[in-house]
């Protein structure tokens, strides 16, 4: 049950390390994503910032999945 975990974990840090990257490239290139002026929106930061958490859960996704493979 243990490595069925943790191949659980991997494989949802490795969609989240796959998809939500892509998904900031098109957001970074959508029109809301920059102001007249060519600053970054509202729109583009609250985007970093979900992207940035779903990497971060991806880390710890991964260290968990070791730590059960190494138990």
């Amino acid at each position: 049950m243990e490595i069925l975990a943790a191949v659980v974990l991997l494989l949802g840090a490795v969609f989240n390390v796959v998809a939500w990257p892509q998904f900031l490239r098109r957001v970074s290139s959508d029109p809301r994503a920059r102001d007249a002026e060519g600053k970054a929106t509202t729109f583009l930061t609250v985007h970093r910032v979900l992207v940035a958490i779903a990497l971060g859960i991806a880390v710890l996704s991964v260290v968990a999945a070791v730590g059960l493979l190494i138990s």
